[in-house]
């Protein structure tokens, strides 16, 4: 039986703690956000629905603060290389490139000089 929601009114939204949703929260757990009833008065029907939390994932922002990416800044832009110390990138001078956040990248406008990580060269082992 679909239940037309947008034919309902919300007329009390509960937090798990309150009288009323703990029930739903002994069911649900630290997953339940939320219980809201509603009232559909053309059908003299009363609901009750749970907001559950599925998932929690970091948002953008937060992933591109903690990605570090190489920048490529040419010599003589002194200000543009000013401006990226300040931002906290640091000099990598074993691939001479900017190491800084994805995001102080995007903001710069510099994503179109981030250069691909390589890998750590494997020294040379001399055979005895």
């Amino acid at each position: 039986m679909p239940i037309e929601l947008a034919k309902t009114r919300i007329v009390k939204k509960l937090a798990p703690d309150q009288p009323g949703a703990v029930k739903l929260t002994r069911r649900f757990g630290e997953a339940l956000v939320c219980v809201r009833y509603r009232h559909d008065h053309e059908q003299g029907k009363r609901y009750t629905t749970v907001e559950l939390l599925v998932e929690e994932a970091d948002l953008p922002t937060n992933r591109e603060q903690k990605t570090l990416v190489q920048v490529a800044l040419n010599f003589n832009e002194t200000e543009l290389r000013k401006a990226a110390c300040a931002a906290g990138a640091e000099w990598d001078k074993d691939a001479k490139t900017w190491r800084m956040s994805k995001l102080a990248a995007r903001k710069m406008g510099l994503l179109d000089r981030i250069r691909p990580a390589r890998p750590p060269v494997a020294s040379k082992s001399s055979k005895s």
